[in-house]
């Protein structure tokens, strides 16, 4: 290292000490900065949860049909569960959005479906399980997927 990089160096490290003693970093800076990077994408991934109308028990299947809609700012989906004869259910659901592909997943499981022109689509003798809609549409040349959370039928 020559004197000149020395210099520099030692110069830098009065700087630093200089700004850490009048100006110190919030000691909650590192925290928030990784929890705001963190939730950054999470209306991207994840729609929120709105129960329409029927009790929060109704969530895991008290009822004969339960309403739920999700969304994620943008995008929305309503979900209108019903039990069939077969005590299987039957998923109708409208997408508030162009969509290219609606897929209900149970585990390995994976349904596909198109909505309509109204964005209408239904899933039948869906079995009891944990659930998940996802939604896919393309904007341009971006492809945009909107997942729901995991809700029990």
């Amino acid at each position: 290292m020559s004197e000149h990089d020395r210099e520099d160096a030692a110069l830098f490290a009065q700087l630093r000490a200089l700004w850490r003693d009048v100006d110190p970093m919030p000691a909650t800076l590192i925290d928030r900065m990784i929890a705001a990077v963190a939730a950054e994408g999470l209306s991207e991934e994840y729609a929120l949860l709105t129960l329409v109308e029927q009790p929060l028990g109704a969530v895991r299947s008290d009822t004969d049909a339960l309403t739920l809609q999700f969304s994620d700012g943008t995008t929305s989906i309503l979900l209108h569960v019903t039990r069939t004869a077969s005590g299987r259910h039957r998923v109708d659901g409208w997408v508030d959005t162009a969509a290219a592909v609606i897929e209900l997943a149970q585990g390995e499981r994976v349904r596909r479906t198109e909505p309509s022109e109204t964005g209408r689509f239904a899933f039948d003798e869906v079995p009891d399980g944990f659930t998940r809609v996802r939604l896919t549409t393309t904007v341009g040349d971006e492809e945009r997927t909107l997942s729901t959370p995991q809700f029990e039928l």
